[in-house]
């Protein structure tokens, strides 16, 4: 880690654009070298996310669930958004019961990963779920969502599949595998 790394002075950040969900912000700035940019980048929000990897039976836990971005269905582990006043880890109990009905009795952080820095300030929790049991809780998500249960020896061969290609779920595997090989 280099210390001598100087941050930018923000001389100015103005909102540029709205949308129901997002603000997008001009940020100009200046390096310690003199020169200027602008940056545009998603007002910082301060709610984190929160992805499962449940384990089950030798199996992990996967959901097909629909990604308007590239307007097909992908392949991966279910998450959400951290409600305000929610630890991750309940956060996280409350997401894998809504979206794939099942509670766990422990469940362990792996890692919090940036998710595109130089756009999003928001961070992502990964944690590994295991002893789950039957739990249900409404959700909000406007269809059921299909479950995979995939074999934990063959966990990597979802590098394969061509619907599981989120960055997000690719880390989470690799930080699954990682966790699991220390147990």
């Amino acid at each position: 880690m280099n210390s001598n790394l100087q941050k930018p002075k923000i001389l100015k950040v103005e909102t540029v654009a709205r949308s129901r969900l997002f603000d997008v912000e001009s940020v100009d700035l200046e390096f310690s070298n003199g020169a200027r940019r602008v940056y545009e980048r998603m007002r910082p929000s301060g709610r984190e996310a929160v992805m499962i990897v449940p384990v089950i039976d030798d199996n992990l836990l996967l959901i097909h669930e629909y990604a308007v971005g590239i307007e097909q269905y992908e392949l991966g582990f279910p998450k959400g958004l951290i409600d305000p006043g929610e630890t991750v880890f309940e956060a996280a109990n409350r997401e894998l019961m809504e979206e794939v009905g099942f509670g766990a009795e422990r469940i362990d952080l792996l890692a919090t990963l940036t998710m595109a820095p130089s756009y999003f300030s928001s961070q992502m929790s990964i944690v590994i779920a295991h002893g789950l049991y039957l739990k249900s809780l409404p959700g909000d998500e406007p269809e059921p969502m299909p479950q995979v249960r995939w074999p934990l020896q063959n966990m990597m061969a979802l590098l394969n599949e061509p619907d599981f290609r989120e960055a997000r779920n690719v880390s989470a595997l690799f930080l699954a595998q990682n966790w699991l090989n220390q147990q």
